[in-house]
């Protein structure tokens, strides 16, 4: 089944997501555990999650993912906003047990000028912390574009952080299409040679999830700013051919694209209809 959906506001709440998902043609979606740009969350809805479920279960619906927000870093220089970080994940976990079985993403973060190695052992250090034997939610880690300080832009980083996690069975890798072209992976031209370096470095079974972006910016480019599907440097044909290949068909996909729902459904029911059954 091809699972596609796209980025959602939980301001109207869980069920009302899941509608909206229905009424663009996704049958998946991804969502903000809590305001993007600070720390507040909402107050749990137990009844609403539930009917959110009953939803899923009755439209197969693929695993649907939080996202934690982007003020996060959790291998920050500063000790206040290290600790900001562990609280919100810590919460957002335990939050997201109300959703079982589902995936949590979130950025690695930036070192700040500390050092990709310092900021890895933090960062692995926090996972450590948090991750519980019992749950049931997977935490990806997203690839990056490389902007910066920024931690994830490569698989080597990725896999440094994965190895050091005790809890080994509950990490996965989001990728996102407009962060690994921008970070030097060219999914344009070499999109089997850069899945073959995924699989030797992290391994195809650590990929539980693909973010659908376009890129504004050129190859290895370092940058991180995201276009509408086929209007950017990657165009259409690269997710024509994403979406159909052997090793990544099966997995859920979401968009993030500069778009409102009209315009996610326009691009759901692009990619719909160039995906083979």
């Amino acid at each position: 089944m091809f699972n596609i959906g796209c980025h959602l506001s939980v301001s109207k709440g869980f069920e009302a997501m899941g509608k909206d998902a229905l009424k663009i043609g996704a049958n998946t979606f991804q969502f903000f555990t809590r305001n993007p740009r600070g720390s507040k969350a909402k107050a749990i809805d137990a009844v609403d999650m539930e009917k959110l479920l009953i939803l899923m279960k009755e439209n197969n619906f693929g695993p649907i993912l939080g996202h934690a927000p982007y003020t996060l870093n959790a291998c920050s220089d500063n000790e206040s906003t290290k600790e900001f970080a562990l609280q919100v994940m810590e919460d957002d976990l335990k939050r997201m047990e109300y959703l079982p079985h589902n995936l949590y993403n979130f950025h690695p973060g930036s070192h700040v000028k500390q050092g990709t190695e310092e900021g890895i052992k933090i960062i692995i250090e926090t996972l450590n912390k948090i991750l519980k034997e019992d749950q049931t939610t997977i935490v990806l880690l997203e690839t990056m574009a490389g902007k910066g300080t920024e931690i994830g832009s490569s698989f080597e980083e990725l896999k440094q952080i994965i190895d050091g996690v005790t809890l080994k069975d509950k990490m996965g890798v989001c990728l996102d299409t407009c962060h690994v072209y921008d970070a030097g992976y060219d999914i344009v031209n070499d999109l089997e040679g850069v899945l073959n370096k995924f699989d030797e470095i992290i391994g195809l079974d650590k990929l539980y999830a693909i973010h659908l972006n376009d890129s504004k910016n050129p190859f290895n480019s370092h940058k991180d700013r995201h276009e509408t599907i086929g209007e950017g440097t990657l165009g259409l044909n690269t997710f024509v051919n994403i979406i159909n290949h052997p090793r990544l068909r099966h997995l859920p996909f979401y968009l993030e694209t500069p778009n409102e729902l009209e315009g996610h459904a326009k691009e759901i029911k692009m990619l719909r209809e160039v995906y083979v059954l």
